[in-house]
């Protein structure tokens, strides 16, 4: 269980981590593969997600081979630098100062970094921590859990003063969304793969590890976010990702 509170500080900014591009065969969508660094005022830390493992960095084409990703899609678009340490050096972050890393879930863009901050407390949800492994791409799972502090999801709960963690399962068996409370940008909703884009409301959520669970927890962060006036990011929006500011400019 994960104790409310954990987080002390209040929520000051959210920068957006580019950790590369990838385009969709089936219809040709290019998404932007995205991760968070929360900043509080007590000069807390928190990870959001880790983008695709570092050996795409190395050599696009082959770990694509390693991973059949080829059937599904093609990295454009992901060097060194849009590996998290780069990323969060953007911020003026070391690795060794984040606090918290928080998966929203276990999929082969969001989990590449898992195991890259061995002093660092995991946060995720308990129905994708009892998976055997990481869920990573169509059958393949290639990476173990690494040794660490586990802090395990099992409801909606407050992380920090204006930072609430929900449970919304339905694209992932433990997929995650945040709602933050930013003193200057209000109310914003880090839906993730909940919603990838906004479409997929329409879509039903077709090919979703549980639709029907999809569509319930779909539902219930649109109305979420209409209560709050909250503005969503989605998890995977061409057309908004390249609107949203990057790294090191953010969100306060």
């Amino acid at each position: 269980m994960v104790p409310s509170g954990f987080i002390k500080g209040q929520v000051q900014q959210l920068h957006v981590l580019d950790f590369g591009l990838f385009q969709v065969h089936a219809n040709g969508r290019i998404i932007g593969i995205c991760g968070f660094l929360i900043v509080t005022d007590e000069g807390e830390r928190i990870l959001v997600d880790t983008g695709f493992p570092a050996k795409y960095a190395k050599n696009i084409e082959r770990a694509s081979t390693q991973d059949s990703l080829g059937d599904f899609g093609v990295v454009l678009e992901l060097t060194q630098t849009n590996l998290p340490a780069a990323q969060l050096a953007k911020s003026g972050t070391r690795p060794d100062q984040i606090d918290l890393l928080i998966m929203t879930h276990t999929h082969i863009d969001h989990v590449g970094g898992l195991a890259d901050f061995p002093d660092t407390p995991i946060l995720i949800a308990k129905a994708e921590r009892d998976l055997p492994k990481p869920l990573y791409w169509r059958g393949a799972q290639p990476m173990d859990w690494p040794d660490r502090d586990y802090m395990l999801v099992t409801e909606d709960f407050d992380l920090g003063p204006n930072l609430k963690v929900l449970l919304v399962p339905g694209h992932a068996p433990g997929q995650l969304a945040l709602m933050l409370d930013l003193p200057e940008s209000g109310p914003m909703l880090l839906v993730s793969d909940a919603i990838s884009r906004p479409a997929e409301v329409d879509e039903k959520f077709e090919g979703s590890w549980d639709e029907a669970q999809a569509i319930a927890s779909g539902a219930r962060l649109m109305a979420l976010a209409k209560d709050r006036g909250a503005t969503i990011i989605y998890g995977h929006c061409p057309e908004q990702w390249p609107t949203l500011r990057k790294t090191p400019e953010y969100y306060a």
